[in-house]
C-alpha cells in the first residue's frame, strides 16, 4: 500500500486519542474529523480539518447528515489502480481517504441505561457504520480501525511501513469491522423486535461478545467458546480451575433450577445437567443435607448450587465430599477461606445471576431450534384435583415442589418429594415406567421417607402400570398433566387405591 496521506477520525469512545494522534502526525497524515471527536482533537492541540469545511457541506439535521457525502465515500471507496475510479475523481475534485477510524454511537450501552424509545432511536448510528464498512470492502487501498484496542497495532504498522500499512493487517481489520458492523445491527434488530413483541421473526440475528475459549467442549477432540450478549456473565468465578464447556453446561443448569425456587432458598445439586437433589427447607444447611441425601452417590463429582449466601458451617460440610463446583447468592468471608482450602473447587458467585431471557436456543449443523423457556411461576389456577380424595396443605405444596423440580429433569421424568425434598428422582428414560423404578429404587436405596410421599410425572401416564408401580412404593398423591386418552382410567385408579390425583394444565417436557 502507498503512503497514507490523510485519514478521517469519527469516534464515540474518544479513549487512547492522544497517542495514535501523535502517530498520524508523526508520518505526516492529515486529519479530518467532525462533531465531538473534531473538538477533542483539537482541544489535544492537534491540527485537524473539520468534515463539513472537507466536503464544502454543512452537517444537517441536528448532525444526523454529515458524513453521508459524496466526496467521503468516493475518497474510500475509490480502487487506487482503477483509471475509471481515478478519472471520476480528478473530474470531481475529490480526494482519497487512506485511514478510518470509527466507533459507533453506544446503542447497546443506551439500552441499558434508558427505556426512552426516542432516545433509543437516536443513538443508532447511520454514517458510521456506512463508512466503516466502505472501508472495510476496500480493505486493499484503506485500513479501517473500529476500536481503541487497535490503535497500538495500528501505531506499530505506521512505524514499521514508513506511514503505510500491510495487506494482511488490513483484510484483519475488514474482518473485524465487518464483525462490528453486523453485531451492531443485530441488537438493533434484537431491539425492535422485543418493542413489537416478534419471538420468531422471518429472518433471526444472534450476536455475542467472547467470554473465554474453553479448553475444549464436551471431549477433548471438540474445540469450544462461552458468548454472552453482554460483555461479560452475570456469574463471576472467584477460586478454581478454568472453567470447561460441562461445567457451564450443569452451572445454567443448576442455576435454572435454583432461581425457580422460593426467594433465598433452596439447594440444588446437579451431575450431567440433571438435578439429582433439591430441598427448598428453610435451614440453609438443612437443605443442602436433605438434598445430598437423595442420592450422595451421584452427588460426588457433582455442582451444588444455594439459592443463598453460603455461611461457615456449611462450607464445612461441603468440603467433606469431592465436588466440582460450588455456586451460591455470594459467600462469607469465613466460608470462603474453607472453600478455597481446595485449590481446584471452582467457586462461583451468582448473586447477579437473572432468568431474564425468555428465548431459548439449541443448534444442530445449519437448522437451530428456537423456543420460548419454560420459566413461568406455577400458582393454583394451574392444577385441577381429579381425584375424590383432596390433598392436605402439605401435600398440595410438597406436590407443587415435585413438579416444578420435575420441568427441569430429563424426559422421561419422574420426582418422588417429601417434607420439601426430593427423595427419589428417575430421568432420561425412553420408559416412563422405567423412570418410576429408578426414582423408586433411588428412594429406597438412601432415604425411604416416613412422611407423606408424592410424585410427579412430566408427562401424563400412557398406562395404568406407571402410577400403579408408584402408589404401590407408597406414595400417596400424583401430579401430572392431563392429555392421555387414558385420563379417565387413571383417575380410577387413583380413586380405587384412595390416592390424591391432581392434574396440570400444563406439561413439562425437557428434552
Amino acid at each position: 500500500m502507498s503512503k497514507i496521506k490523510r485519514a478521517l477520525i469519527s469516534v464515540s469512545n474518544k479513549q487512547n486519542l492522544k497517542p495514535l494522534l501523535q502517530s498520524l502526525k508523526k508520518n505526516k497524515i492529515e486529519i479530518i474529523s467532525s462533531g465531538g471527536t473534531f473538538k477533542e482533537i483539537k482541544k489535544l492541540k492537534f491540527d485537524c480539518t473539520e468534515v463539513s469545511e472537507f466536503t464544502n457541506s454543512p452537517e444537517i439535521l441536528e448532525g444526523r447528515v454529515k458524513t453521508l457525502h459524496p466526496k467521503i465515500h468516493a475518497g474510500i471507496l475509490n480502487k487506487r489502480k482503477n483509471k475509471n475510479h481515478q478519472n471520476d475523481l480528478k473530474r470531481n475534485n475529490f480526494e482519497n481517504i487512506d485511514l478510518v477510524i470509527v466507533n459507533f454511537y453506544p446503542f447497546e450501552k443506551t439500552l441499558n441505561s434508558t427505556n426512552d424509545h426516542k432516545k433509543i432511536i437516536e443513538n443508532i448510528d447511520v454514517g458510521g457504520p456506512t463508512m466503516v464498512r466502505a472501508a472495510a470492502k476496500n480493505y486493499n487501498d484503506v485500513t479501517v480501525i473500529t476500536s481503541p484496542i487497535q490503535y497500538d497495532e495500528l501505531i506499530d504498522q505506521l512505524d514499521k511501513n514508513n506511514g503505510s500499512t500491510t495487506l494482511e493487517f488490513r483484510k484483519k481489520m475488514s474482518q473485524i469491522a465487518f464483525t462490528e458492523t453486523a453485531y451492531y445491527d443485530a441488537v438493533i434488530s434484537d431491539y425492535f423486535n422485543k418493542v413489537s413483541n416478534t419471538n420468531f421473526p422471518k429472518k433471526k440475528l444472534f450476536y455475542g461478545n467472547l467470554v473465554e475459549k474453553l479448553r475444549y467442549g464436551e471431549n477433548p477432540h471438540q474445540e469450544s467458546a462461552i458468548y454472552s450478549k453482554h460483555d461479560n456473565l452475570s456469574i463471576k468465578q472467584i477460586h478454581g480451575k478454568q472453567l470447561s464447556y460441562n461445567n457451564y453446561n450443569d452451572i445454567f443448569a443448576a442455576l435454572t433450577i435454583s432461581k425457580s425456587l422460593p426467594l433465598n432458598r433452596g439447594t440444588v445439586i446437579v451431575k450431567h445437567a440433571n438435578p439429582c437433589g433439591v430441598s427448598i427447607k428453610k435451614n440453609n444447611l438443612e437443605s443442602y443435607q436433605s438434598a445430598l441425601a437423595c442420592d450422595p452417590t451421584s452427588a460426588f463429582g457433582g455442582i451444588v448450587s444455594c439459592n443463598f449466601k453460603i455461611k461457615k458451617n456449611l462450607a464445612l460440610e461441603l468440603n467433606k465430599i469431592f465436588l466440582e463446583v460450588v455456586i451460591a447468592n455470594g459467600f462469607e468471608n469465613d466460608a470462603l477461606k474453607i472453600l478455597k482450602s481446595k485449590k481446584n473447587l471452582r467457586i462461583i458467585d451468582a448473586k447477579n445471576f437473572a432468568l431474564n431471557e425468555i428465548i431459548k436456543f439449541t443448534s444442530t449443523n445449519e437448522a437451530i431450534l428456537t423456543q420460548s423457556e419454560d420459566l413461568a411461576k406455577f400458582n393454583i389456577n394451574n392444577f385441577r384435583i381429579v381425584s375424590k380424595k383432596k390433598p392436605n396443605k402439605n401435600q398440595l405444596n410438597n406436590l407443587i415442589f415435585a413438579l416444578n423440580v420435575c420441568r427441569y429433569v430429563k424426559s422421561n421424568a419422574i420426582v418422588l418429594a417429601s417434607n420439601e425434598t426430593t427423595v427419589g428422582i428417575g430421568s432420561g428414560q425412553p420408559s416412563r415406567l422405567d423412570s418410576c423404578q429408578i426414582a423408586i429404587d433411588k428412594m429406597k436405596k438412601f432415604i425411604n421417607p416416613k412422611d407423606d410421599i408424592v410424585a410427579a410425572s412430566d408427562a401424563f401416564f400412557p398406562f395404568v402400570d406407571g402410577i400403579e408401580k408408584l402408589v404401590q412404593s407408597g406414595v400417596t398423591a400424583v401430579i401430572q398433566p392431563a392429555g392421555s386418552i387414558r385420563d379417565k382410567e387413571i383417575i380410577k385408579f387413583a380413586n380405587k387405591t384412595d390416592t390424591v390425583l391432581i392434574f396440570s394444565k400444563t406439561r413439562h417436557f425437557r428434552h
